[in-house]
């Protein structure tokens, strides 16, 4: 266990720096003078350098150099009190890199903790941990120098800081941050590294070759070496992400004797991917969590268990506990579903409930094997992203999709593409059609329910207004903040307007293509072999000169019979044909709707709003860094304050009437359609039972017949043998044309009569399924 008290400087960390943003500034070390006991904690706030801004020049700007590389000391990076980080070149071959340089006060501290960062980088070999290439000196001063991989695309908090990720990451950014931090911190921990300082401004982000972002942790000056079991007391990290044990002895200077383990990085990860998810911190006071630092203390020592958030919302108000995510979050339903536990079980402030790095690893890998399958809910007018285990079987699937929609799975029908999907619950997952955002699997319910649509918070809501007077940073801040709304609102139009595609297509699916269609042709189908029918047994009927037989009586007792019959399939007919025109009338509405949806601008007109807003944000941004403004240069200044909220304003009317009014509209249009649907479904299951019953007796009465004319056949057939044993008059040279006509008409009847018997069976086993209720979909 380490004994000594250290005091510790926590580095800035540089959101914007364009090129670079190479955080590797936190650094632990000593103060002459410093009272051991009570150790100084100096932590900066989050008004980091961006990109454009420009530190305080130095004294003496010149080249520097080592024995391979070469900076100048215009190009700094960041820098804190015991080191510098710059943007340098390799001599021969120009390779851009980042070199820390280390300054004369970082020599005052103890050896081991000057040669500890050597130590841990050298020890670490992986591609989420930003690589040291070399350890090198000054020429003159001597100074050390860390070569280290250079990272272009700037860090995780950089990327937050955008406002186009004010309200957090996208669903496939946010799971590469997690894939890449995970990654890095257990290749930590298998080499017993605790990291002491994770935050968002310590993972850097880079560019891979097929651009994707590729995520590294770095600074690893407050790093050193524990095992699981090994705990240490002094104290390092930064404010908002510091462990509230750790935050109290540093932040609040409160004098006490906890130790502290490798969990400390846990607490920061959950702080830092809260972050990422939600674009803002987990925990905030009134006022913020630098200017409120006992409050802060107080939300995060009391928060209950499973509480993920905390925030104040007023002076001396009370705290509000969130157990969820926020609604402004673009996770989906599926992945935060598998986060909030895990968040939940890692901020935890009492070390004994927190969970360990082991359990950590397997909760997030879970998530991270898992593959998604977008399922667009007909019935519900939602989009779901359902999780699951490519080895999982279909089953599971189902139920994972009830988790979500509450559809039972015996109630469940899938289409993908039109088409429909027969989903075999004893298979394995891996058989599901793959699936994107913009291609789900189609749910339709067999249960009537009311559409529901995306539940959203109106971007107004977060949009602050301008001071009157001019003030560069406040003006700054206000734009940022209007901007980060403005594209979520063109976030949000986007999903509003794919959800009325979604509708409009799913809808004509399922009635030109799946189970409407199917049903109606299948009806259609036994109405016409019935018909047939009855048109051979009246041709039987129609016989001229037939005798007076009882069999022929009985033949027409059951021509009675099937004109019963007849009467009931023209109704049944009658019926499908009018199924059939409103069908056809609502899939020309739907049609129109898909039409207007295709021609929607709405995208672009917000589009072009933020793009006119982004030109102005940017020039707020270059603006703040100055003393002040000329006076013409102000008067420009307040004039681009008034185009940007006209801007602002013309967005969220756009984004009200042309995106939340018509999306709305489509909800209750598309509630009446899905009525209509359910309504056509059972009406025509019920003519299909109806043509199921009609079908076995007219089966019945068809088997009937067979037997009386093969009866009849046969008893001519045998007359007609015993006449020619008999001498003929002589003047019959032949027999009576009318009998034989009998006897060739009969034959060709019983033919006919067993052929439609035959058919009639087939029939049967087609539609029988009509009068039995839907079962539970096949995936």
């Amino acid at each position: 266990m380490l004994q000594s008290w250290r005091f510790v400087v926590v580095w800035l960390t540089l959101p914007d720096l364009g090129p670079f943003l190479q955080a590797l500034f936190l650094l632990p070390g000593t103060i002459p003078g410093l009272d051991a006991k009570n150790p100084e904690f100096s932590v900066p706030g989050r008004g980091n350098r961006e990109k454009g801004q420009k530190w305080p020049a130095s004294q003496g700007q010149e080249m520097q150099s080592t024995i391979n590389y070469l900076w100048h000391t215009d190009d700094l990076l960041g820098q804190g009190a015991t080191a510098s980080v710059y943007k340098a070149r390799n001599k021969k071959s120009g390779e851009l890199v980042a070199v820390k340089v280390f300054n004369t006060a970082s020599y005052l501290r103890p050896l081991e903790v000057q040669v500890r960062e050597f130590e841990v980088l050298r020890k670490l070999n992986h591609q989420n941990i930003v690589k040291l290439f070399a350890v090198e000196e000054t020429g003159g001063s001597r100074q050390k120098v860390l070569v280290m991989e250079y990272c272009s695309s700037g860090s995780l908090l950089s990327v937050l800081e955008s406002p186009e990720n004010a309200f957090g990451l996208p669903e496939e950014e946010f799971l590469v941050v997690l894939r890449c931090v995970v990654a890095g911190m257990n290749h930590l921990r298998e080499n017993g590294i605790v990291h002491r300082d994770i935050k968002p401004g310590n993972i850097m982000r880079l560019m891979g070759e097929e651009g994707q972002s590729i995520y590294k942790l770095t600074d690893f000056g407050a790093a050193r070496e524990l095992d699981d079991d090994e705990k240490f007391v002094s104290v390092y990290g930064t404010e908002e992400y510091l462990h509230p044990d750790m935050y109290e002895r540093a932040v609040l200077r409160k004098p006490q004797q906890k130790t502290f383990g490798v969990s400390v990085d846990l607490w920061s990860i959950g702080v830092t991917l809260y972050h990422a998810a939600t674009g803002s911190l987990p925990f905030v006071p009134f006022g913020g969590p630098r200017r409120n630092k006992e409050m802060m203390y107080r939300i995060t020592t009391e928060k209950p268990s499973g509480a993920i958030a905390g925030t104040q919302q007023q002076e001396n108000g009370p705290l509000e506990w969130s157990y969820s995510l926020p609604i402004t979050c673009r996770l989906s339903m599926g992945l935060q579903s598998q986060l909030v536990p895990i968040l939940a079980n890692i901020l935890e402030v009492e070390q004994a409930k927190c969970w360990g790095f082991d359990q950590f690893f397997a909760e997030t890998s879970d998530i991270l094997q898992r593959v998604v399958v977008h399922v667009f809910s007909l019935s519900q007018a939602v989009l779901h992203h359902v999780y699951i285990h490519a080895h999982n079987t279909i089953a599971i699937f189902l139920e994972a999709v009830y988790e979500q929609t509450r559809i039972a799975p015996q109630h469940q029908k899938f289409l993908f593409e039109g088409h429909l999907c027969v989903l075999e619950p004893s298979l394995s997952a891996q058989h599901i059609a793959h699936t994107t955002a913009s291609s789900p699997l189609t749910l339709f319910s067999m249960a009537s329910e009311t559409p529901k649509g995306l539940a959203f918070r109106d971007p107004a809501q977060d949009i602050p207004k301008f001071f009157p007077k001019v003030d560069l940073q406040a003006d700054y801040t206000t734009a940022k903040s209007v901007l980060g709304a403005g594209y979520q609102a063109l976030w949000l139009a986007r999903t509003l307007l794919a959800g009325q595609e979604f509708m409009f297509r799913g809808l004509h699916w399922e009635m030109l293509q799946a189970t409407c269609r199917q049903t109606l042709e299948v009806t259609r189908m036994a109405l016409l072999f019935l018909s047939s029918s009855l048109g051979t047994e009246r041709r039987c009927s129609s016989v001229a000169g037939m005798p007076e037989m009882q069999e022929l009586k009985r033949v027409t007792e059951l021509r009675a019979k099937r004109g019963g019959l007849a009467e009931a399939l023209s109704r049944c007919s009658y019926s499908i044909t009018e199924t059939q025109m409103s069908l056809s009338n609502l899939s020309s509405e739907l049609v129109k709707n898909r039409d207007q949806v295709h021609a929607d601008r709405s995208i672009q007109q917000i589009q072009c709003c933020l793009d006119k807003m982004n030109l102005i944000y940017k020039q707020f941004k270059k603006s703040r860094m100055r003393p002040g403004l000329g006076y013409n240069e102000e008067q420009i200044h307040k004039l681009d304050k008034v185009n940007f909220s006209h801007l602002a304003k013309r967005l969220l009317k756009v984004f009200q009437e042309k995106c939340v009014q018509k999306y709305q509209t489509s909800l209750v249009t598309h509630g009446r359609w899905m009525r209509k649907v359910h309504e056509t479904r059972n009406h025509l299951r019920m003519v299909g039972c109806s043509v199921a019953a009609y079908n076995t007796e007219a089966q019945g009465v068809q088997e009937s017949l067979s037997k009386v004319l093969d009866w009849l056949c046969h008893q001519l057939l045998q007359d007609r043998t015993k006449e020619a044993q008999v001498s003929p008059p002589p003047t019959a040279a032949y027999p009576s044309p009318a009998l034989t006509d009998l006897v060739l008409h009969m034959q060709e009847l019983c033919e006919e009569v067993k052929l439609l018997a035959f058919d009639l069976q087939d029939n049967n086993r087609i539609i029988e399924g009509l009068s039995r209720p839907p079962s539970a979909p096949d995936s």
